[in-house]
């Protein structure tokens, strides 16, 4: 597994996240989503599977809750894998299971929950730094 843990600034070193933004699979390469999941050992995980074009895809192994933060510049995909994930926006909460997704548009304050161990799939800029603008 990949030891190049995130360090956009001070404030992201904070948090209590495994964030890896190195890109763990080239193009070509086959992208063996279980055998990450099988070693994550942190409550919330993120890495960087591969780059397709300007977008990465991450993967997210995770219980517990995010902070609220937005990104002002890009969008956000997420997809359910395994488990129940919670999207909290200003005045609703979406909840989503196995194979659903959901876009939060850029500018849009949000937090994620997940109640139970959750694997979940995101799409978003390479440029985007978890934790917020």
């Amino acid at each position: 597994m990949s030891s190049n843990r995130s360090s956009a600034s001070p404030s992201e070193q904070s948090y209590p996240y495994a964030t890896y933004l190195d890109i763990r699979y080239p193009a070509l390469e086959v992208v063996d989503v279980q055998k990450l999941v099988d070693a994550v050992k942190d409550r919330w995980y993120n890495q960087t599977l591969c780059k397709v074009n300007d977008s990465v895809v991450r993967l997210g192994v995770m219980q517990g809750e995010y902070h609220w933060h937005k990104h002002d510049d890009l969008d956000e995909f997420f997809y359910v894998v395994d488990g129940k994930f919670l999207i909290d926006l200003e005045g609703r909460t979406v909840a989503l299971k196995p194979r659903q997704g959901f876009v939060v548009p850029k500018g849009v304050v949000h937090r994620t929950r997940a109640p139970e161990k959750t694997i979940i799939l995101m799409v978003e800029g390479a440029g985007i730094v978890p934790t917020g603008d």
